[in-house]
């Protein structure tokens, strides 16, 4: 770890829980839908939602890695099935987002980024949509890659050569820092960085994969891995 210019971490399930944020954004946007929509909820249950999902997934295997572009078809899809034709989608957008982003920071996060960006160069690498400047913590980062700006979803290799050039340093001199074995840990070391695994819940390491050069519970055990 001696080399380390720049750190990149993961957001979702890293620097925040995910699945209760998006449970809520979901039944807000649903709720918004049929207040304001009714003929779409009518028509289309959350179950049918979340299948048509899949299904555009499925047709624009291209744009797998816009969660922004998909959710923006699926609803101009229900829109113009209900006969509303893209008239709810720039409001649900725009609702689900306010939803997306409000987030609660696990306790330690704010500090541990705050004693990173003195030391590193601090970029946050993201397959989802969060907005840092919403959620309050753009201020923390030098820069942001995420997979639509990136047009690749970790664990390509490219989005991690793309937020280790935006950290001013080679492959090897970055570190990713992450939640999941696979998109983080595999993808960051296949694309020749270092990667810390952030193991919240105790989990084991999945023995068929690639260990990490470090192992922390939270991001501010990831200081004294540094010697910081």
């Amino acid at each position: 770890m001696q080399d380390i210019r720049t750190i990149t971490l993961d957001l979702d399930d890293t620097l925040w829980a995910i699945h209760p944020v998006i449970m809520r954004a979901e039944k807000a946007l649903y709720a918004w839908l049929q207040e304001n929509y009714p003929r779409i909820t009518e028509r289309f249950s959350p179950q049918d939602l979340m299948q048509m999902r899949e299904d555009v997934v499925t047709e624009y295997r291209d744009k797998g890695h816009d969660f922004t572009f998909l959710r923006r078809k699926v609803l101009g899809q229900v829109g113009a099935a209900a006969g509303y034709g893209e008239a709810p989608v720039d409001g649900a957008m725009a609702l689900f987002s306010a939803y997306r982003n409000d987030v609660e920071l696990f306790p330690e996060v704010r500090p541990a980024l705050s004693v990173l960006g003195e030391k590193f160069s601090v970029i946050a690498v993201t397959n989802g949509n969060a907005n840092l400047d919403t959620i309050g913590i753009r201020d923390l980062f030098d820069d942001v890659v995420s997979a639509s700006s990136a047009g690749v979803a970790k664990p390509a290799r490219e989005i991690f050569d793309v937020a280790a050039k935006a950290g001013g340093a080679a492959n090897h001199e970055t570190l990713h820092v992450g939640d999941h074995p696979e998109v983080d840990v595999v993808g960051a070391s296949n694309a020749g960085l270092k990667s810390v695994w952030v193991n919240r819940h105790g989990d084991d390491w999945p023995d068929h994969l690639q260990r990490p050069d470090g192992i922390v519970k939270d991001i501010g055990e990831l200081l004294a891995l540094l010697g910081i």
